[in-house]
């Protein structure tokens, strides 16, 4: 068993402890110190706030993977709405025959319950279905504590097989929004051949010196022809909310919605150089809590 799986079993057998203590014991075990929930300043500090208070109920269908699309669709329009092939409560349901030759799979309510078939025929049913099972089985709020999480119905989708002929991968933008307004950007390549690079971008496109968990591509990552669409929609799908990550692809000219996110990495990530940590909280306004909201 990996390293990964073996810090998924342990967060999970910790589903016990409240929110604020699980939350400090992680926190910790990536900074080195307890994170200030009472005055947080930084970015991860304030995402951590932000799961214990911020409890907008819109956000359970806003992280939803089959739900989220209707909503965005009425806010942006179905045409950038990546196509949905079925959906189905248990993997026995789903009918192979049905689906074409290249097609994604992936749960509705987590982050790492992901099939992609570049090829039907050589799919191992038996795996795939070993790995979405197991998804379906674990309730992803208690990976991060975040909270949206906690009551979405775990289904299975399959969508239509995204890849662009450019690049000869699938690259997601993602864009961390502030009160409704973009301010920085990572591109995310080479997830697809398991060389995951994660590179950031001012709104301006000029490439940041910032490092977090993955390092920085050996490439030069050309800008997006809707970088600025991208943008654009970015802003309204983030209107009116303290903070949210709201993700794209490109395919071939084409705008596709990916998912919108409200605790990047779960608010466990460092940044380095730290001092971003510091100025993506100053970005971050906190809403102003009533004293019956205030959770001790």
């Amino acid at each position: 068993m990996n390293k990964k799986k073996i810090l998924k079993k342990i967060k999970y057998a910790l589903r016990f402890l409240p929110d604020s203590i699980y939350i400090q014991i992680y926190y910790f075990a990536h900074y080195k110190r307890f994170c200030n929930l009472k005055e947080p300043r930084t970015f991860n500090e304030k995402l951590n706030w932000l799961k214990l208070h911020d409890r907008n109920p819109d956000y359970i269908k806003m992280v939803d993977k089959y739900e989220v699309k209707k909503y965005v669709a009425d806010i942006i329009g179905e045409e950038y709405i990546v196509p949905t092939l079925g959906v189905w409560d248990n993997f026995d349901d789903i009918d192979f025959n049905s689906l074409p030759e290249q097609f994604v799979l992936k749960c509705t309510h987590d982050s790492e319950g992901l099939v992609i078939v570049k090829d039907k025929s050589k799919l191992d049913i038996n795996l795939a279905k070993k790995k979405l099972n197991d998804a379906l089985k674990c309730n992803f709020y208690y990976i991060g504590r975040e909270w949206p999480y906690k009551n979405i119905k775990p289904r299975i989708i399959a969508e239509q097989f995204l890849e662009d002929s450019i690049t000869g991968e699938l690259r997601d933008y993602k864009f961390l929004c502030f009160g409704g307004e973009p301010k920085l950007m990572f591109v995310v390549t080479g997830r697809s051949s398991g060389n995951t690079k994660l590179d950031y971008f001012d709104m301006d496109f000029n490439h940041q010196n910032i490092i977090q968990h993955y390092p920085n591509s050996d490439v030069t990552i050309t800008k997006p022809s809707n970088f600025d669409k991208m943008k654009e929609l970015a802003r309204v799908l983030s209107k009116n909310i303290p903070h949210v990550r709201v993700d794209f692809y490109e395919v071939d000219g084409k705008v596709y919605f990916g998912e919108l996110t409200f605790y990047d990495s779960s608010g466990f990530m460092p940044f380095q150089p730290a001092k971003w940590d510091e100025i993506l909280g100053e970005w971050l306004q906190l809403p102003t809590l009533h004293p019956k909201e205030v959770k001790k």
